[in-house]
């Protein structure tokens, strides 16, 4: 078949049903288009299935980008309240569960079901599981040498700038809208398929990387380390002027929890990052207090850490004769002081990421100085639009990067 509509939406996620709501609501012929038979997969496994949709604090500060103002227009005119809002209009419930988080009561599907509802309700075409094989441009976005702004005006007006071919036949549009997201997560169909549009159109990208994403280290530096899996603590992780404290997952293969997730997105290869063990406390004073104690260095640890972990964790500073296997009066206080800083600065280098299998987020993207903060519009192609993760725009962990879907898919539906 072949079919001519006003705007396509080439990825069926949070972004592209945003993104197709508002144009629809707009009285724009709309056509979404997703390779998935399941519709929103990414949504429906968020938050382990209670989906985290959106953080109260939201702000520009908390994403990552090559351009760190581009995000503050979409931001700013859909925020977390209009969804909020839209949540208290449909009755879904939510509770915050901690910095912000919000998460649905009734589980992703309530927000999955609320999406499609209003797709359908605006007049939105579906059509899922459907392979795109080529996407066209039928003319420049420009006028050529010699013509007048009336070309452009009529190019701008036309119905078939962009011509699709996929395996449900070809569709021709006034506006293409890549919301095809990133590479994470490809066990849910994650692809580069809005990275090649991109570059296709001579779109620049930015280096891509996966993010929000446990940190690995070589087997043999961490093999002391593999009996701690399951071990969390309380800990500020910090890389660079970045700076964040939650907990810390020990794995088999290395370190996760959300503040080594949160780090992520910012650590680069061959980088140490920077641990305080006990951010509540100054060790030295603690020690001043304990100075003359037979306690086992092991057990006084024990009384702010896992002990397990501080078995482990000061068996391998054993080479410094700082294990914790004598009192704490039998210690210099060159080597008090030498413990006390490796305490509040563990300095570890990963030896990579467990890539975009394990990764929430693709860090990197379409570059954004390519494209309009206000509408999402390509600068230099007419009615091409990027939005969501593929674009060059990560968020922190816990609601960010739902908000920025929500965000940019409302601002390209209000344009394209």
């Amino acid at each position: 078949m072949s079919v001519n509509v006003d705007v396509l939406i080439i990825g069926a996620g949070a972004a592209g049903m945003m993104c197709a709501i508002g144009a629809a609501r707009r009285g724009r012929s709309v056509l979404l288009l997703d390779h998935s038979k399941k519709l929103a997969e990414k949504i429906r496994i968020s938050g382990g299935g209670r989906c985290n949709f959106t953080n109260l604090y939201a702000k520009p500060e908390n994403y990552l980008s090559g351009n760190p103002h581009f995000c503050r227009s979409a931001l700013a005119r859909y925020t977390p309240q209009h969804f909020i809002t839209w949540l208290n209009q449909q009755g879904i419930g939510y509770h915050e569960k901690k910095l912000g988080q919000l998460f649905c009561d009734e589980g992703s599907t309530a927000i999955i079901a609320m999406l499609k509802n209003e797709c359908d309700a605006a007049g939105v075409r579906w059509l899922m599981s459907c392979e795109v094989h080529k996407v066209e441009r039928l003319f420049p976005s420009f006028p050529q040498a010699g013509e007048g702004p009336e070309v452009k005006d009529n190019m701008r007006s036309s119905t078939e700038r962009f011509s699709c071919n996929t395996n449900h036949g070809s569709f021709r549009a006034q506006s293409l809208v890549i919301a095809s997201g990133g590479l994470s997560i490809p066990k849910i169909g994650a692809t580069p398929f809005g990275y090649q549009v991109a570059q296709q159109f001579d779109i620049p990208m930015t280096k891509l990387k996966p993010g929000l994403v446990p940190l690995s280290f070589h087997p043999d530096d961490w093999a002391p380390y593999v009996g701690l899996a399951g071990i969390s603590v309380d800990a500020v992780v910090s890389y660079g002027e970045q700076i964040f404290r939650e907990n810390l997952l020990f794995t088999h293969r290395g370190l996760s929890g959300p503040s080594i997730l949160q780090i992520s997105s910012y650590w680069e290869a061959g980088q140490p990052l920077h641990i305080n063990l006990l951010p509540d406390h100054d060790t030295l004073k603690l020690f001043a207090q304990q100075r003359d104690s037979r306690m086992l260095l092991s057990n006084f640890f024990a009384q702010y850490l896992p002990k397990r972990f501080i078995e482990t964790w000061c068996a391998q500073l054993a080479g410094n004769n700082l294990s914790g296997n004598m009192p704490i009066n039998q210690y210099l206080d060159k080597e008090i002081a030498a413990l006390a800083t490796k305490l509040h600065n563990w300095q570890i280098t990963p030896s990579g990421t467990l890539g975009y299998t394990k990764a929430e987020v693709t860090c990197g993207g379409v570059d954004t100085h390519a494209l309009s903060s206000k509408t999402m519009e390509a600068h230099e192609v007419n009615g091409l639009y990027f939005i969501g993760e593929v674009v060059d725009v990560t968020g922190q962990l816990g609601g960010y990067n739902f908000q920025w879907a929500w965000s940019s898919g409302y601002a390209a539906g209000q344009y394209c």
